[in-house]
């Protein structure tokens, strides 16, 4: 048993129906050392991507992906907080991964996003470069120009951004 200090406040995911199932994973995904990366209801599905907590080892296998879809299928079965008839999607955030929330950017701190914006910044609509740091109004990107550019950015305007997986040659065996 687990008391409030020891957990985090609970989080909204814009939506009551979002939130009801988030209450019903939250304890199946820390029962499994995981956390909820995000979780959205939308179109009549319901999207839950799980990930290791920040400053473990990334990755979650098809055995606890499948675990957790088991687990929590069961649970709405029993709960019902989903009206009607509803597809249920449990995934790891992946490589490239989609940064929605503040909590997102923080924990990618140090690596390369692409983020477009919805309104021009510097007469840019898209910005890529290495997220250098991240605050309560928004972040800050390292371009990959010359002059290192620092680009200060605020959450209001951004309409979409992703980590930025490089894909690069395999090393070469004894290298």
């Amino acid at each position: 048993m687990t008391n409030a200090s020891t957990n985090p406040a609970p989080r909204s995911f814009g939506s009551p129906v979002a939130d009801a199932v988030a209450a019903l994973v939250g304890p199946i995904v820390s029962d499994l050392e995981l956390e909820i990366y995000d979780l959205e209801f939308s179109g009549g599905v319901v999207r839950v991507e799980v990930d290791t907590p920040p400053g473990q080892e990334s990755g979650v296998s098809l055995d606890k992906i499948a675990l957790i879809t088991r687990l929590l299928g069961r649970e709405l079965d029993h709960n019902d907080p989903v009206p009607g008839r509803y597809t249920l999607e449990v995934s790891s955030p992946g490589l490239e991964r989609t940064l929605r929330a503040p909590r997102h950017f923080h924990r990618e701190v140090g690596k390369v996003v692409a983020v477009k914006l919805e309104s021009p910044l510097n007469g840019e609509r898209r910005v890529q470069g290495d997220l250098i740091a991240t605050t309560e109004e928004g972040i800050t990107v390292r371009l990959a120009d010359k002059e290192m550019t620092e680009v200060n950015i605020p959450f209001s305007i951004i309409d979409r951004a992703k980590t930025v997986f490089n894909w690069g040659p395999a090393p070469k065996p004894g290298s």
